[in-house]
């Protein structure tokens, strides 16, 4: 019997770190369809809290001059914790570089993940965030989720590797 309730509990645990972010709770209603950076930072407390406490590294910073001819998709739910914790460091990143970023299109998706626009469907939007590297309309490639070094260091190595 108790090894019954082991592999449920097992199954169910594994159930919650594989649907991502899809059970998230929030107090603010969810956003959906494209938003700036200032609007979300002031209509989300989340996002904003994250986006003040952030301290980019000097190589995260630096990274960004790799961006500067590139646009960036970011499509993110406002009710999913790696959305509120990854959107507002890229964001912050942005501000702190002094430089030129990339342009730059903010997309909420509802938990079903679409949005008015219709460009979750178009980009194939499995998890959220998904952060999108497009250069003169083709794609370079994607950070999803959660970054393997630093998400601008990352999206700069799949600049570098298509270039």
């Amino acid at each position: 019997m108790l090894n019954h309730v082991k592999k449920f509990t097992l199954f169910i645990l594994l159930g919650f770190v594989l649907t991502g972010c899809t059970h998230s709770v929030a107090s603010e209603p969810d956003l959906i369809g494209e938003i700036s950076a200032e609007q979300l930072l002031a209509q989300y407390p989340a996002f904003q809290a994250e986006y003040k406490a952030y301290r980019p590294s000097k190589e995260e910073l630096a990274a960004v001059a790799e961006l500067q001819k590139d646009t960036l998709v970011v499509l993110f739910g406002t009710w999913c914790h790696d959305s509120q914790r990854e959107v507002p460091r890229l964001l912050k990143t942005f501000d702190l570089s002094g430089l030129e970023v990339p342009k730059l299109t903010l997309v909420a998706v509802d938990r079903k993940k679409t949005d008015p626009q219709g460009l979750a469907k178009q980009y194939g939007l499995r998890f959220t965030p998904t952060f999108i590297l497009l250069n003169d309309g083709k794609e370079l490639g994607r950070v999803i989720e959660r970054p393997k070094t630093g998400l601008t260091q990352d999206l700069k190595a799949l600049a570098a590797a298509t270039r």
